[in-house]
């Protein structure tokens, strides 16, 4: 797949000394990595003789078979880069390695810089090699660096600076002894280092064959990509594994773009003191089996992980309501339609007025029925205003939108944009009017998927003083309704049959649900998240979408796909005059400090190629 590489690391079965016997484990791991697409393969610290030799490792006779062992991985080594631990001699001294071998070759060597004190018994630290220090290694835009065990855990690992210095991606072949609760201390440094240097990083452990003389290894495998665990295998495992994990090193390059932490300056100090290495070009991953894109990225896979980010979202939202409340003194009036969007506008309001203890009035709901608005969902705004014992009045706006037609000489039976959006631009004047009226503020309830979209009305239901859901996509805000649900028994089933009502924005008699107009929400998400987090070009997100969305056909997400494209480009003079709103989500549209796109951008690249 275009731009994207396979990962592996892989724990073979292993002797213990066993130079001839440990080579070829490693090459039936690699063949297997191989024919699954891997285009860099890592093994354990010391694979080729094993890690716990302990004297042995001073036997010229062991440090001989490692040679000639990593003589043999190199001539069997193909276009897919092997990276494997060896003990190799320099100048009468003895140094723990990881050596990188593609096509016949061996590309580079990186030694280890921390050793623990057993260590220093049989290994020299790197600054005594003359091995090249902190090497990068390139091939058509994939960039990586190899530290070794424990040097990950030194105060300033090299893979940082090896970062620095344009390395996407880390490979670390390690030999840490299993002790209780290590694995999960590892997963941990793995997953938040992987975010610290906004890439990926692969971590590759000496496996259950080693010696149990005095310690146990557990054989632990995980790849991590900027703060997420995409791969693991299970420790302990006494047959060898490979794990896989897809990774798209530009993605990386755009995600530190963004990053303020990787300065430039620092970026060519680092540079001018590594040592660069090219390699062939690497094999492209031939599909995206390994790589993990979630079908909502913006919720939380583990239902666990998802209240209690839920739970956070909405400490967030109410923090930001109340700073506006108490700086204003002014009250807060919605708009109540019933739907999802202003449902959640409303709870968060009502919970920020209940915790932070504002007087009982500081929440006004409005109800303004209009030509298509159904019994059910006027019925569930009532409902939950009044569980939520905030003040809410009806004001219908039938008569005033139909005296508006005669002014503008719309005939009503023409059911056009204008039939619609005058409903919505008297909703917001009636809103707006009436905060002024008693002393408020109106609160917007739009969410992010509809600013992507511009799936609103300009000057209608796109303005108001403060968007409290403006960083919250469409398929997030159903699951903090639901946790809502979850903390307020009281309205609970209100909250569960606005969830199952259809998102409609009601402003044509009959049905109208916005999905059929402009495709799923959770597609329209799904491409959001790539797009905004990513910069994914749009067959990269057709074909991560047909691979997560197996349920329609490339044919049918291809339409869906251009008209996200279409409205993106064309809604951006809607999101330049966006009102304020909390960034609450990592991803916002803000054009004060998220996205800052100009109106007239032409599409032309970006429709070429769906």
């Amino acid at each position: 797949m275009k731009n994207f590489i396979r990962l592996a690391a892989a724990v073979p079965e292993l002797r213990v000394g066993g130079v001839t016997f440990n080579c070829d484990a490693i090459l039936r791991l690699y063949r297997t990595a191989v024919e699954h697409g891997a285009a860099v393969v890592v093994f354990p610290e010391l694979a080729v003789t094993g890690c716990s030799c302990g004297d042995l490792f001073l036997q010229q006779q062991l440090a001989a078979a490692a040679e000639r062992g990593l003589q043999k991985l190199a001539e069997a080594a193909g276009n897919t880069v092997m990276i494997v631990g060896v003990p190799l001699l320099q100048r009468g001294k003895l140094f723990n390695c990881a050596a990188i071998l593609q096509n016949g070759e061996v590309c580079g060597i990186v030694a280890k810089n921390a050793l623990s004190n057993a260590e220093k018994r049989y290994f020299a630290p790197a600054k005594e090699s003359a091995f090249a220090t902190l090497p990068v290694f390139e091939a058509e835009g994939v960039r990586f660096g190899v530290e070794i065990g424990n040097d990950l855990f030194t105060v300033l690992p090299p893979s940082s600076e090896q970062v620095l210095a344009g390395a996407q991606v880390i490979f670390n072949p390690s030999s840490m002894p299993a002790l209780g609760g290590k694995c999960d201390f590892v997963r941990e440094t793995v997953k938040m280092h992987s975010a610290r240097l906004c890439g990926g990083y692969v971590f590759c452990g000496a496996g259950v064959h080693e010696s149990t003389a005095d310690a146990v290894y557990s054989g632990q495998a995980l790849i991590a990509v900027n703060g997420e665990v995409t791969a693991e295998n299970r420790a302990f495992e006494r047959n060898g594994s490979v794990i896989y994990s897809d990774f798209n090193g530009i993605w990386m390059d755009l995600l530190r773009r963004r990053n303020g932490v990787f300065q430039e300056s620092l970026w060519e100090d680092w540079r001018r003191g590594s040592a660069s290495f090219e390699l062939a070009s690497l094999p492209e991953s031939p599909d995206l089996a390994h790589y993990r894109a979630e079908r909502m990225p913006f919720v939380p896979a583990d239902e666990a992980d998802c209240r209690k980010y839920c739970a956070e979202l909405v400490q967030i939202q109410i923090a930001a309501l109340a700073k506006r409340m108490e700086h204003t003194r002014m009250k807060w009036v919605l708009g109540l339609s019933g739907g999802l969007d202003s449902t959640l506008a409303l709870l968060s309001a009502a919970y920020c007025r209940d915790q932070f203890h504002f007087p009982a009035d500081a929440v006004m709901a409005v109800g303004m029925p209009g030509f298509g608005t159904s019994g059910r969902t006027r019925g569930n705004a009532e409902k939950l205003a009044e569980i939520l014992h905030v003040p809410y009045r009806t004001i219908p706006i039938g008569e005033a939108v139909a005296g508006h037609f005669r002014d503008i000489g719309h005939d009503p039976a023409v059911q056009d944009v204008v039939y619609e959006n005058a409903q919505a631009r008297e909703r917001t004047q009636i809103l707006m009017d009436v905060a002024n009226g008693c002393g408020g503020l109106v609160l917007g309830t739009g969410d992010l998927s509809e600013i992507a979209l511009g799936w609103c009305t300009y000057n209608g239901d796109h303005m108001s003083m403060y968007c409290v859901n403006g960083s919250i996509p469409k398929t997030l805000v159903r699951y903090m309704v639901r946790y809502y649900a979850e903390i307020m028994p009281e309205a609970r089933a209100v909250l569960l049959d606005i969830l199952d009502t259809p998102v409609s924005p009601e402003l044509l008699p009959g049905k109208q649900h916005t999905e059929e107009l402009i495709g799923s929400y959770e597609l329209h998400d799904f491409f959001l998240y790539y797009f905004i987090r990513y910069g994914a070009d749009p067959v990269t997100l057709l074909d991560l979408a047909s691979s997560v969305f197996t349920e329609h056909s490339r044919e049918e997400i291809l339409p869906v796909l251009r008209k996200f494209l279409t409205r993106f480009f064309s809604q951006q003079f809607k999101r330049n005059s966006m009102p304020d709103g909390a960034k609450v989500c990592d991803i916002a549209l803000s054009p004060r400090g998220d996205w800052q796109m100009p109106s007239d951008a032409v599409m032309d690249e970006w429709l070429r190629d769906c």
